[in-house]
């Protein structure tokens, strides 16, 4: 496993619409870190000015295995970027390339829409590139959401890409994220050691204080991580 300067690489999960970038966003005002964020921009224009994240979402079957291989790519190059800007020593950031793997790719394969042939491939080159040049992470940060909430924040928010998106989709993610976070299902070893903080996020956090403050509380607490200097803490932090 590669090996990192920084003191900690937490990774913020949950399903689509649950506002993994929004809760990062408020996390960077508040705590001492460095975000990296989901490179949307560059899914959505590739090469010649491609939208790889409309195709896949306008027909899986035929673009599965392009989008996850690049999404994987993209991660791990917009992890490094951020690296050569770290000042706090702590990367927080949107997704993985394990919820890629235990989750959408998992689940495009369980679809049919991702050949078996094409799963077996992906998971070969994962575990290379993963055990080889990726840094593991020191925690999860899981935003548990119900499936109906996330599909009600998804319509809010109206990405046109996702304008597609079925509620049965989301449910079948949410199992997979419980089964890979919670139970660990068909997980490898060396990630079955690593912390997960749940945080129950079926109330908006953007607009509550009070759900926001407990929170962040509860990272501060698992993971030791410091206010900024601006930010007083929240006199009703809780304790675990």
């Amino acid at each position: 496993m590669k090996k990192s300067p920084l003191k900690q690489i937490l990774v913020i999960e949950g399903n689509i619409g649950v506002g993994k970038s929004t809760f990062l966003r408020l996390l960077n005002q508040r705590l001492m870190i460095d975000p990296v964020f989901e490179p949307h921009d560059k899914w959505q224009n590739v090469g010649n000015g491609e939208n790889l994240l409309e195709k896949f979402y306008t027909d899986i079957r035929r673009w599965a295995y392009t989008f996850q291989t690049y999404a994987f790519v993209t991660r791990v190059l917009e992890q490094e970027k951020q690296l050569k800007k770290c000042l706090t020593g702590v990367q927080v950031m949107e997704r993985s390339v394990y919820s890629d793997r235990y989750c959408f790719a998992k689940n495009c394969y369980e679809m049919g829409v991702m050949q078996p042939l094409e799963w077996q491939l992906y998971r070969d080159w994962f575990t290379w590139l993963v055990d080889g040049y990726t840094v593991k992470p020191t925690g999860f940060i899981y935003l548990q959401t119900e499936p109906s909430i996330c599909y009600d924040r998804l319509r809010m928010r109206n990405r046109h890409e996702e304008s597609a998106v079925p509620l049965d989709y989301l449910k079948r993610l949410h199992e997979k994220h419980e089964g890979w976070l919670l139970n660990k299902e068909g997980v490898t070893d060396s990630l079955k050691d690593i912390p997960v903080l749940v945080l129950p996020c079926n109330q908006d956090f953007e607009h509550n204080e009070e759900e926001l403050n407990k929170h962040f509380a509860s990272i501060v607490e698992v993971f030791g991580l410091n206010y900024r200097s601006t930010q007083t803490k929240p006199e009703q932090a809780i304790s675990l």
